[in-house]
C-alpha cells in the first residue's frame, strides 16, 4: 500500500472502553483496551462515569499501547482519534487528549467517524481475513447503533438503511433486563439460545419501509409476553429461559436477514460485511454464512478483538486517511451525533 513506514497511535473513547492501538503500515501491533466494569450495577452505561473513567485510563491505556508496539513516542506519524457518534464526555476526553499529545509531538492530527472505522476494521491485515472487495454492503450492529451501509470506497459510504429507534444491542439488553439477566445481556442471550428452540414462541417482525429497522416493537411484545406468562406462571422465565432466549434471537437474526436480503436485491451487491459489538453474535454469524449457500453472498467478519469498540479500528482509518494527507485542523471538536 505504501513503502513509507508509518506508525499511527489511534485512541478511542466513544463510549465505556478507553482504548489505543498502534498500526504500522496495515498491520496492528498493540491493541489495548481498558473495560470500565463499574456500569454493569446500573445495567446500562452512565455517562458522567463513563468519561471519569476514561480521564483515569487515557494516560495509562497510551502509555501501554506504545510500549507494547515497541516503539517511542518520538516514532508515531500521526495520531487519529474518534470525534464521534457516542457520548459526548467520553469523546472530550479521547479529543483532547489526541490534540494535546498532537500539538506536543507536532505531529498531524486525524479524526475518525467510529461508525466508518467499524466498517474500515475490515482492511486491518490479519493472517487468515479476507477484505471485502468494493463496492460491498455494510451491516453495523452494535449496542448504539444499527445501519446497513453502501460502500464505494474507503471514504465514499451511503448509509442506505438504519433503525428509526432502539438499535439492536439495545433490544438484546432491554430483554435480558426483563429475563432478569447482567448487563450487557446479548452475550448471555446468544449462549442460552444455544441450548433452546428457537421456534417455542412466537414475536412478531415489526413491519418498517425499505431498508430502515425498527426494535422497540419487539421490546415491547417480548415485555408483555413475559408479564403474561408470569402472572399465570410465575416461574415461567426459570422454567423456559433457553427456549425464550432462543425465539428472540431467532426473531432479531431474522429481522436482520431480512433487510439485507432486501439489500442485496435492491443494490446487487452480494458482498456484505459485518461490524460492531452484536457481530459477535453466533446466530448472526451462522446465518450470514448460512446465507452464502442460501443467497449466493460472500461474508466477511472481521477477526473477535475487531469488532467491539477498539482503538484498531480508529489507527486503520487513521493511517488510511494519513496517506491521503486528510488531516484535522487543532480546533477540531468531538460531535456527539456524527453522521456517516
Amino acid at each position: 500500500m505504501s513503502s513509507q513506514n508509518i506508525y499511527i497511535l489511534g485512541i478511542e473513547s466513544s463510549c465505556d472502553d478507553t482504548a489505543a492501538s498502534v498500526i504500522f503500515n496495515g498491520q496492528i501491533l498493540s491493541n489495548v483496551i481498558a473495560s470500565q466494569k463499574i456500569h454493569e450495577e446500573y445495567g446500562g452505561v452512565v455517562p458522567e462515569l463513563a468519561s471519569r473513567a476514561h480521564q483515569q485510563n487515557i494516560v495509562p491505556v497510551v502509555n501501554q499501547a506504545i510500549k507494547k508496539a515497541n516503539i517511542t513516542k518520538e516514532q508515531l506519524h500521526a495520531i487519529a482519534f474518534t470525534r464521534g457518534p457516542g457520548l459526548m464526555g467520553s469523546l472530550l476526553v479521547g479529543t483532547s487528549f489526541a490534540k494535546s499529545l498532537a500539538m506536543g509531538l507536532n505531529i498531524p492530527l486525524i479524526d475518525v467517524n467510529h461508525m466508518q472505522a467499524h466498517i474500515l476494521a475490515h482492511f486491518i491485515d490479519e493472517e487468515g481475513f479476507n477484505k471485502p472487495p468494493f463496492p460491498f454492503l455494510a451491516m453495523t450492529i452494535s449496542g448504539g447503533h444499527t445501519q446497513i451501509v453502501k460502500v464505494a470506497n474507503y471514504f465514499d459510504m451511503e448509509v442506505i438503511g438504519e433503525t428509526i429507534d432502539d438499535a439492536v444491542g439495545e433490544a438484546y439488553d432491554k430483554s435480558g433486563k426483563v429475563l432478569g439477566l447482567g448487563y450487557p445481556a446479548g452475550p448471555e442471550i446468544d449462549k442460552r439460545a444455544q441450548l433452546g428452540n428457537p421456534k417455542a414462541f412466537q414475536f412478531t417482525k415489526p413491519k418498517v419501509e425499505g431498508l430502515n429497522f425498527s426494535f422497540s416493537g419487539l421490546k415491547t411484545a417480548i415485555l408483555y409476553f413475559i408479564q403474561k406468562e408470569t402472572k399465570a406462571n410465575p416461574n415461567f422465565i426459570e422454567e423456559n429461559i433457553n427456549d425464550i432466549c432462543a425465539s428472540i434471537q431467532y426473531t432479531i437474526i431474522g429481522i436482520l436477514i431480512d433487510k439485507l436480503k432486501l439489500a442485496v436485491k435492491q443494490t446487487g451487491i452480494k458482498h456484505i460485511a459485518i461490524g460492531g459489538g452484536v457481530s459477535a453474535n453466533s446466530g448472526i454469524r451462522q446465518a450470514l454464512k448460512a446465507g452464502e449457500s442460501k443467497f449466493g453472498w460472500t461474508t466477511y467478519v472481521p477477526k473477535f478483538e475487531f469488532t467491539t469498540d477498539n482503538a484498531a479500528m480508529i489507527a486503520i482509518v487513521g493511517y488510511l486517511k494519513y496517506l491521503e494527507k486528510d488531516f484535522s485542523e487543532q480546533h477540531v471538536t468531538a460531535s456527539a451525533r456524527l453522521k456517516i
